[in-house]
């Protein structure tokens, strides 16, 4: 029996990851969530609609800014893996509060490593994202790669979180994974991110806000192929890691658009915008590491995976289901 921490388990991938790590006979999770209101409440207590039911899971609520609530719950349960996916999200609205997003994303991260130090837990697999990458020109992005200049709050708190992993990890021997997530996208995701917005702006004859001429392109991820990713790095042996978790293909904005339009059998309306702050203009992972160590084998192309999503908004649209994404 393995029993997981899952941070921020009540969001879009969290939610999946703990259903997925529920199927497994065997596994305990507890869903750490404080329910941050950057989106409504209602939204991530439907995404735990499934698993609140199953005896082997525990929902807690609680702020990983709160060192003695995290002490608490390490003391009182033990712990083999965490999972820690809870941070505050968003490029662009990290520009307007930056200091919001260094005292979640990295004193919460630390506060997260403090609690497994003290209580003896020694297995973390980190949240990071793309957004590290800056405005890399060299394609793929290579775990390799230099990313000393992020160009957003958000970009900077999330290489902070993998320099204060790798800190733990030298000073206290921690197993930490680090994993940079490109562009996820699939039911449940978050109500104001581009594909999600985008379906829900067309759906009902809106015009959609499009940024840059339509040429930015995306390394857009199924959410299915993550969450097959950070399952198979729970089940293996690391150190410490960085490993990109992406599709490895490339799809333009214009394209994407396209794709929704197909998938609704309805037609856009665009406003095109100036390109925005801490936007860059290409996101591409090289996955072959990942590949390697940890037999990654993503399977989802973007125009399939826009399909499914665009079948699970409607379907949860006609059920008005969660009228709140909505």
């Amino acid at each position: 029996m393995k029993r997981f921490i899952v941070t921020g388990g009540a969001g879009f991938i969290g939610s999946h990851l703990c259903e997925a790590l529920l199927a497994e006979a065997g596994n305990e999770v507890i869903c750490i969530d404080n329910f941050d209101p950057y989106y409504d409440r209602r939204i991530k207590e439907g995404n735990l609609s499934v698993v609140r039911k199953k005896t082997n899971f525990s929902l807690i609520e609680g702020n990983i800014n709160d060192q003695d609530f995290l002490d608490d719950l390490f003391k009182n349960n033990r712990i083999d893996v965490v999972f820690h996916l809870a941070a505050k999200a968003g490029v662009r609205p990290s520009i307007q509060c930056p200091n919001e997003y260094y005292e979640a994303n990295i004193n919460g991260t630390q506060n997260v490593i403090n609690a497994m130090v003290k209580h003896n837990v020694n297995r973390l697999i980190f949240a990071s994202s793309s957004s590290v990458y800056g405005s890399n020109s060299k394609v793929p992005f290579s775990e390799s790669d230099p990313v000393e200049l992020p160009i957003s709050p958000y970009a900077a708190s999330k290489r902070a979180g993998e320099l204060v992993c790798y800190v733990a990890h030298h000073l206290y021997n921690l197993n930490v994974a680090c994993i940079r997530f490109f562009t996820v996208y699939g039911p449940r995701q978050r109500p104001e991110m581009a594909i999600h917005k985008f379906t829900n702006m067309i759906d009902n004859g809106l015009p959609i806000p499009a940024f840059g001429d339509g040429s930015t392109e995306r390394d857009y991820t199924y959410i299915d192929d993550i969450i097959q990713g950070l399952v198979n790095v729970s089940k293996k042996e690391f150190k410490y890691e960085i490993l990109n978790l992406g599709e490895s293909e490339t799809t333009k904005l214009k394209d994407l658009i396209y794709y929704i339009e197909k998938s609704l059998r309805k037609e856009a309306k665009i406003n095109w915008m100036p390109s925005q702050m801490g936007d860059v203009d290409k996101t591409y992972a090289d996955i072959s590491r990942a590949a390697e160590l940890f037999d990654y084998r993503p399977n989802t192309k973007v125009k399939d995976g826009i399909s499914k999503f665009v079948e699970w908004y409607l379907e949860n649209k006609k059920k008005n289901v969660a009228e709140a994404v909505f």
